[in-house]
């Protein structure tokens, strides 16, 4: 973690448990140290206890990480955040509009009453639905069994949208996504969904309206290793875990799911445009 990325996090985390007027032990261990051993973990997909040495000892990670993730820190530091990028880029600090879609990741070392079997993918483990602005940044994360259908997960993964955002009224979805969530979605959230559908004549891959960025933002994701899997005993741990890698300094090269490091791409040239919605 450089020392602008420190600078740029330091204040966002939770104030220390002995600076409440409780009581307490004050922390032993550098915080910047601390959390650099949390994104060396999710970024290289490494066990708690084989950190390096030169980290503090994994129980004095493992614990911030956890109550950090009790208090959804992570979320809300990445909200501070992705509203400082979209300023800087020329839009309304909160979305307007938003894409969302789901992949499925193997999971078989977690307990088996939070996983199931997706039988399209043929994958056993969980489902992290996601739901991005226009430009890639997330806004939602859900995680559920696998075996969830995606038309069914949508009211998960809409509803924690809605709840962080009273400003989204329209929503990009693939064919999956078809049904009955199309005209509930109207009724329960007075939401606009978008079924975006591969032409049937298309070959190949093919660059499809707005789905494309949700998409990329997985591509984004999956270069962290911890993410390639699902090792959580808690789904809840797996979406900490996603709102960790998508903040800065969790990995040494700048990825566009970072806040901080997105750019805004245009469709020529190799560079896609995120368009007039917000």
């Amino acid at each position: 973690m450089t020392d602008g990325q420190w600078a740029l996090l330091a204040p966002l985390l939770p104030a220390a448990g002995s600076t409440g007027g409780r009581g307490g032990r004050p922390e032993k261990w550098d915080r910047r140290l601390v959390l650099d051993a949390i994104f060396y973990l999710v970024r290289s997909g490494i066990a708690w206890r084989a950190l390096p040495a030169d980290f503090p000892p994994h129980q004095t990670v493992l614990a911030p990480f956890r109550r950090w993730t009790r208090a959804r820190a992570w979320c809300r530091i990445y909200a501070a955040l992705r509203e400082r990028a979209r300023l800087a880029d020329g839009r309304g600090p909160v979305p307007t509009a938003a894409v969302i879609d789901s992949q499925t990741v193997c999971a078989d070392t977690v307990p088996t009453a939070s996983s199931g079997y997706d039988g399209g993918k043929k994958i056993k483990g969980r489902k992290r639905h996601v739901a991005v602005d226009t430009g890639g940044l997330l806004l939602a994360v859900v995680v559920t069994t696998a075996s969830l259908q995606d038309r069914d997960g949508a009211f998960r993964i809409t509803a924690a949208l809605r709840e962080a955002f009273s400003t989204i009224t329209l929503v990009w979805a693939d064919a999956g996504y078809t049904g009955r969530f199309v005209r509930d979605a109207r009724k329960i959230w007075d939401l606009a969904v978008t079924i975006v559908k591969r032409p049937d004549q298309a070959k190949g891959i093919v660059l499809l309206h707005r789905r494309w960025v949700v998409e990329r933002s997985f591509a984004w994701l999956t270069k962290f290793r911890r993410l390639v899997r699902d090792y959580e005993t808690l789904p809840a741990t797996h979406e900490a875990m996603i709102w960790t890698a998508a903040t800065p300094g969790s990995s040494a090269t700048a990825s566009p799911a970072d806040p901080v490091h997105r750019r805004s791409l245009s469709a020529r040239g190799g560079r896609l445009c995120a368009g007039a919605w917000g």
